[in-house]
């Protein structure tokens, strides 16, 4: 699933971007709460937006997490 959101971005200029880059994105988000149901963690990688994607890593930029 990863895999196909990274492909997905890629097509809209997106070049750099790797499965590992939005599970990262993804799962900051069960830190606290461990991992969701199966169902919600796919809609959460498939609906995931390209600027939602840029704001983590504009964030994760500032923090120094890359």
């Amino acid at each position: 699933m990863c895999r196909s959101k990274a492909e997905e971005f890629r097509l809209l200029g997106y070049e750099y971007v790797t499965s590992k880059d939005i599970w990262d994105c993804i799962s900051r988000n069960y830190d606290k709460e461990g991992l969701p149901p199966l169902h919600k963690l796919v809609n959460d990688i498939y609906s995931l937006k390209a600027n939602s994607y840029m704001n983590y890593l504009t964030i994760a930029a500032y923090r120094g997490l890359n």
